[in-house]
């Protein structure tokens, strides 16, 4: 475990948003969805590529509360720009479940 200062924790930008549109990411190397969440007005709307097919389909995704970090900087995903980290764990088999709230929140709340 590597510890780290309040002062660098803080720099993590963690925000609640809720999941506003998923598509199928055939051109993705492994399984995954192109994920759009609303962070806020401050924010807006991100994109992401996300490995989480196992456990989620498109629908059931539409509308859920999920936890992303926002300022890591973009990254090209075979030709698709991903905006955010969209925060999960992995299961026994090394499947994503995604962090949610367990009560709603509005978007762009940032983790404290």
């Amino acid at each position: 475990m590597t510890i780290i200062t309040y002062e660098e924790f803080e720099r993590v930008d963690l925000r609640s948003g809720t999941v506003v549109k998923v598509e199928e990411f055939p051109k993705a190397k492994k399984p995954a969805f192109k994920v759009w969440v609303d962070f806020g007005a401050q924010i807006g709307i991100l994109q992401t590529s996300a490995q989480v097919t196992i456990h989620y389909t498109p629908d059931s995704m539409l509308g859920r509360q999920i936890v992303g970090c926002v300022n890591l900087g973009e990254k090209n995903i075979a030709g698709f720009q991903s905006q955010f980290l969209l925060l999960g764990f992995s299961d026994e088999n090394g499947a994503i479940r995604l962090i949610s709230t367990d009560l709603a929140v509005p978007n762009g709340q940032k983790l404290h």
